[in-house]
């Protein structure tokens, strides 16, 4: 028997539900979340998706063109290279190196960024001051910049190119989450808190972060987005995988020399690069569209 309501109660709905409304009511972004859900797929099961080692070569089929093409095989869908790989089994695996790894490399400067950008937001005067003008020096450098200048020091390969870009990320998580910080603990509601007898963990935890918790997921995938992009760069200029990874990156470099006989060599791998990229942001800017009203 359903229970009976004597009183109306009005239901409110909670805000990370008015975030979901708000975000899925984005054609776009429920896109990019599905392509991005798919990716995440894919970079598990990749080597059992996979038809072919991302390094078998036959020599057979140099060059075949992708299926659709008259002159294509169904077992290549997206044709061979000049080596004879399977372009599709290339790319399946080449998502762990490049997504997997971006989403690695956003963790671990996640994490050091928050605790630098955490203690320095909580910091006052000379101290907050000194680390906020050497945090806006090392912001003006471009991440692509500081990763090429890093790898270029320790030498080429992906265990260098994730320490690389990781160090080019940490400046713009610490710069985020001090400035957010910052910009809360000057607000009433934390004086007041304080007033109360709150601790500065207590403050910082209970009062500060839930205000700061939609900046930094927007930073999130802002820096997924820029760390996919910086891991191609670095592959394209043959600082970052080296061959014959199926990074996208080096995937591109390595297809350049066949462009004008074989383009699809390059332009597969591009549009892989494009496709992932695009899906991020299509989810970065559902998020801040969706969180620009609950945080004004």
């Amino acid at each position: 028997m359903p229970r009976i309501k004597v009183y109306h109660e009005e239901h409110i709905d909670s805000p990370m539900w008015r975030v979901w409304q708000s975000f899925s009511a984005n054609p776009f972004a429920v896109i990019g979340l599905w392509a991005v859900i798919f990716l995440l797929v894919l970079t598990i099961f990749a080597p059992i998706i996979a038809p072919y080692s991302a390094e078998a070569q036959d020599q057979q089929v140099l060059l075949l063109p992708p299926s659709w093409d008259p002159a294509g095989k169904v077992e290549h869908f997206l044709g061979t290279d000049d080596l004879g790989r399977d372009i599709f089994s290339r790319i399946l695996h080449g998502v762990q190196l490049t997504f997997g790894m971006s989403l690695l490399i956003v963790a671990v400067s996640l994490f050091f960024g928050f605790i630098i950008g955490s203690l320095s937001g909580m910091m006052r005067g000379i101290k907050s001051s000194v680390l906020s003008h050497l945090l806006d020096a090392l912001l003006s450098i471009p991440s692509l910049l500081m990763a090429i200048l890093v790898v270029a020091v320790m030498g080429p390969g992906l265990n260098n190119v994730f320490w690389g870009v990781g160090i080019a990320m940490i400046p713009q998580f610490v710069r985020a989450i001090h400035q957010a910080v910052h910009e809360e603990l000057q607000k009433e509601y934390v004086t007041a808190a304080r007033l109360d007898g709150a601790n500065s963990m207590q403050i910082f935890w209970y009062v500060i972060m839930p205000n700061v918790w939609d900046v930094l997921i927007i930073q999130v995938t802002m820096a997924i987005s820029a760390a996919i992009l910086d891991i191609a760069a670095l592959g394209f200029l043959n600082l970052g995988a080296q061959a014959p990874s199926p990074e996208w990156g080096a995937m591109v470099a390595q297809g350049l020399d066949n462009l004008l006989l074989a383009p699809w060599t390059v332009t597969i791998p591009g549009v892989a690069i494009l496709f992932t990229v695009l899906s991020v942001n299509l989810v970065g800017d559902g998020l801040r569209s969706a969180l620009a009203p609950i945080r004004n």
